[in-house]
């Protein structure tokens, strides 16, 4: 299981939002072996003067955070994010310096979905990769 959110100033964001979904969920079905219809993501759009950046960021400026279950090894997490930083930027355009992700993992006893704990529900896709 994994959902993700991307937070970004509204309208570069808004310009960019579905080819953008399409370069992260190619990402996570390569890195995560994810399957392609597993698509959960989130777009947050902010006014530029309610999304505070450290310096040297442009209004493109966007933050990428990946929600998942524990079980990838450090080599699947690193593909994922060298991936993102290397897609994102070639095919999107974005500079890496406007790029920043962020994993969060939890154990799968605490997901629940199609009413049932991620611990005990079938899920037909690889966690431990």
């Amino acid at each position: 299981m994994s959902q993700v959110k991307i937070y970004g100033v509204k309208e570069p964001l808004r310009a960019i939002r579905n080819r953008l979904s399409d370069v992260i969920h190619g990402c996570v079905v390569e890195a995560l072996q994810f399957p392609i219809n597993k698509r959960a993501h989130r777009f947050f759009y902010l006014e530029p003067d309610d999304f505070f950046m450290p310096e040297g960021r442009s209004e493109n400026y966007v933050i990428i955070e990946l929600m998942m279950m524990e079980g990838r090894t450090v080599e699947t997490k690193k593909k994922l994010i060298n991936l993102l930083f290397e897609r994102i930027s070639q095919q999107i355009g974005l500079s890496v310096n406007d790029i920043e992700i962020c994993i969060l993992e939890s154990p799968a006893h605490n997901w629940g979905f199609r009413g049932k704990t991620g611990d005990e529900a079938a899920i037909t896709y690889p966690i431990n990769v």
